[in-house]
């Protein structure tokens, strides 16, 4: 019987780290150390999907033996990359221009493998179609959530769900961060059952 890979998170995401706990597999975080700059001309999907990658094969470079996991996320509003805001003026200029809109979130993962030479990476997106809230709202809403770290502002599994008129997609974890629908297939293909 073989001993089980280490894991390892390429990622200091509270919110990624919360995720992947749900699977109750031993894993490790590290962080990937990645210039996240979109280049240009670059669609968000891409942009998504290199930097998934490029978090995974930094970590793995590091950590050869082990099975690496790397995600990222953009969000785009009317082909407009959304990025975390950062501040308070930021979250309400993203709030302001999201009302009343839809906004897709594109999330990357990578599986990668240097021991075995595997690597697979996908992006699932995912649609969010924001209400048409009021500024006192978006005042409320930043004064009690704080969302300053979050793409697009909006932190749905918090109290930015009160913001939110409808939500498409294949799988609800891939808008928090970590596509778990698609982890555990990918995990699955080198040779890691969740269950």
């Amino acid at each position: 019987m073989h001993a089980k890979p280490q894991i390892i998170l390429a990622s200091t995401s509270k919110y990624r780290r919360e995720l992947l706990a749900r699977l109750r597999l031993p894993f490790d975080v590290a962080s990937p150390q990645v210039d996240e700059t979109a280049l240009p001309a670059e669609s968000p999907p891409d942009t998504a999907r290199r930097l998934a990658q490029a978090k995974a094969d930094a970590v793995a470079a590091r950590f050869p033996q082990a099975i690496v996991i790397g995600s990222d996320q953009v969000a785009v509003l009317e082909g407009t990359a959304l990025g975390k805001p950062g501040n308070h003026a930021n979250a309400v200029r993203q709030l302001k221009a999201m009302r009343g809109r839809e906004v897709t979130f594109h999330t990357a993962l990578c599986v990668c493998n240097f021991a075995s030479g595997r690597s697979e990476t996908r992006v699932v997106p995912f649609y969010v179609r924001f209400r048409d809230y009021g500024d006192a709202q978006i005042e409320r809403y930043l004064q009690l959530e704080q969302p300053y770290d979050c793409a697009g502002s909006a932190r749905s599994e918090g109290l930015g769900i009160a913001l939110i008129a409808e939500m498409r997609g294949s799988d609800p974890n891939a808008l928090i961060g970590l596509p778990l629908i698609a982890l555990t297939e990918m995990l699955a293909a080198q040779g890691v059952s969740v269950i």
